[in-house]
């Protein structure tokens, strides 16, 4: 794993970027005033509600709402992770992303050029076996198995399956005419060699599915026999740009087919996935012959909401789905929810789509699915009887550890109820929840900074809107700090003073820039909010000052009814009553 990327360098790549010019090159956008415009690419829509700002450096979609810098769109767009989308402008600019220190050494020219070369042969390559289902002596063969497991061209096409020869050398003369090459094949495993050094291919006589990164660069092979022999899958050994846990075959073509994946199925086989997608059921990937690894989990669901892991309803199947279970939950989050299909015997996704049709298998897979808590406690309660109390602190003792290590509150609640009603305390549950509830400190209410409101934006929103658009009214206005205010009680305050004190070590930035740094931040959403609200652009430092001026007024009244509730009670000490004092005299 490489290091972070410095900051600065995030900064100084916005900086250098004309967001107008990399949404031009993938959307062709039209000046409308200050601003361009476009049909959303998010989107499906007739009319353009797709705003690029090149002062601001963001666009926003009225339409959808997306909305964010140029590394966003990237992200977007070209459906890349957050490392990728800065590589991706990195090369635009032609600049090297540097790593920060103590950590991996970030990759070396000489071994970038080195990857990029392997995943252009790796891409040549698949462009030969492709070849061969057309032209090679034995395609009629090839192409009748197609044929016979129902795939169309089609879906050939749209995976790029193909066919290696029969041949013991078909790539190595094809491809391996200098040692250098030859060396280069046999790192990327598309040939092997024995004990004696005599090399030849490593698929051969085989239907081939090339396997795609999330980037959709072909990384690696899957090969089904098509005789007899044996193994009757292979998959590439792993390489130096190929990672079998950390790949899903038929990822990157269910993003392709979604911008935003309602659901991802994972099945066991390559044929799988692609019938399924002949079937129009485009969300289904495979493992590559591992079980589901927790490096598949992160990655699904960054990607979607819904994971269901269809197996077979066999001891294995279910063996598979419970390691499945115990890889995801410590990545179960409040909003993403797992479910488990099993199939019933002799079954797979691609014979049983091919009997009861897409809409038929689609129900099957709403009304079958169990849910992952269920799947949980079936699960557990077969190998524990709870009939006797060893039963149930063997169960405890089991199920506790493994809920624990689930992210997200709600989840981990619901499955900690389900398990105090197999332990038959229930109500002592309910009341720990009561008591803990009852204990919680109820803070008063507050003002919600977060809901936008056109007719009357509150001070705290006016100022981060403010600052997001011009970064420099900080420094031009640093007596109207926020931390000034100490700890008064209006939501939002706390985050104005960090942007606030982030604005005046950064005058110049860009909003873009601003964005970036708060990317993760709990109150990233309610910035986009922010900037979609127009206002007029004029003598934007007079009305900083002016919201300022009524937050620090709140603050003095807030402080006044503090103190002269003190007084009633006769509390007050000398500097208070010299305090609450001046604040009376203020308020005259």
């Amino acid at each position: 794993m490489n290091g972070r990327i410095p900051r600065e360098f995030i900064d100084d790549l916005i900086a250098r970027t004309d967001i107008v010019e990399v949404v031009d090159n993938r959307v062709k956008l039209k000046k409308a005033g200050r601003n361009y415009q476009a049909c959303c690419p998010f989107h499906n829509e007739k009319s353009p509600s797709f705003t690029v700002s090149q002062d601001k450096q963001f666009y926003h979609c009225f339409g959808c709402g997306a909305h964010g810098n140029v590394i966003s769109f990237l992200m977007e767009y070209d459906r890349l992770e957050f490392p990728e989308a800065i590589e991706e402008l990195a090369q635009y600019h032609s600049v090297d992303v540097p790593r920060e220190k103590n950590s991996t050494p970030a990759p070396t020219a000489e071994q970038k050029q080195q990857k990029a070369d392997d995943y252009e042969l790796m891409e040549t390559v698949s462009r030969y076996f492709s070849q061969q289902l057309k032209v090679h002596a034995d395609k009629e063969r090839a192409i009748d198995y197609l044929k016979r497991r129902g795939l169309s061209g089609e879906v050939v096409k749209a995976f790029g399956i193909g066919y290696a020869p029969t041949e013991w050398d078909a790539v190595l003369s094809t491809f391996g005419r200098s040692p250098e090459t030859q060396e280069q094949l046999l790192d990327l495993k598309l040939i092997t060699q024995n004990d004696n050094r005599r090399r030849f291919d490593f698929f051969r006589e085989r239907i081939m599915f090339p396997i795609r990164d999330k980037r959709g660069r072909i990384v690696g092979f899957g090969g089904r026999v098509l005789g007899d022999g044996t193994p009757k899958y292979l998959n590439s050994p792993e390489t130096r740009i190929f990672h079998k846990g950390n790949e899903l075959y038929g990822f990157y073509q269910a993003k392709q087919a979604h911008r935003n994946l309602p659901r991802v199925m994972i099945v066991e086989g390559y044929m799988d996935v692609v019938a399924l997608a002949q079937f129009d059921i485009k969300y289904a990937v495979a493992s590559l012959g591992t079980a589901t690894t927790a490096e598949h989990i992160q990655m699904l669901f960054r990607t979607t909401s819904e994971v269901v892991c269809c197996y077979d309803g066999d001891r294995a199947g279910r063996e598979a789905a419970w390691r499945a279970l115990e890889n995801a939950l410590p990545y179960l989050k409040d909003g993403v929810e797992m479910k488990f299909l099993f199939l019933p015997d002799g079954e797979d996704p691609d014979t049983l789509v091919r009997q009861i049709g897409k809409e038929a298998f689609e129900q099957k897979l709403v009304t079958d699915s169990v849910p992952l808590s269920k799947f949980f406690f079936d699960n557990l309660l077969q190998r524990h009887h709870i009939g006797s109390a060893e039963g149930k602190a063997a169960l405890k003792a089991e199920a506790m550890p493994m809920i624990e290590q689930i992210q997200g509150d709600n989840q981990r609640a619901i499955l900690t109820s389900e398990l105090s009603n197999y332990m038959g305390d229930r109500n002592r549950h309910r009341l720990e929840q009561d008591v803990a509830k009852a204990n919680q400190h109820k803070a008063g209410a507050k003002l919600d900074f977060t809901a936008l409101n056109k007719a009357k934006i509150s001070p705290v929103r006016m100022m981060i809107r403010l600052l997001l658009d011009q970064p420099a009214i900080a420094s031009q206005c640093q007596h109207a700090n926020p931390a000034a205010l100490g700890n008064m009680q209006v939501p939002g305050l706390d985050f104005l003073s960090e942007l606030f004190q982030f604005c005046l070590t950064k005058p110049k930035a860009n909003t873009a820039q601003v964005l970036e740094y708060f990317r993760d931040h709990p109150q990233s959403k309610n910035l986009a909010k922010l900037l979609s609200w127009e206002y007029a652009e004029e003598n934007q430092v007079m009305v900083f000052k002016d919201s300022f001026a009524k937050l620090l007024d709140w603050h003095f009244k807030s402080r006044m009814d503090e103190l002269m509730s003190k007084a009633r009670l006769g509390n007050l000490s000398v500097d208070e009553k010299q305090e609450l004092n001046l604040l009376v005299k203020e308020q005259k």
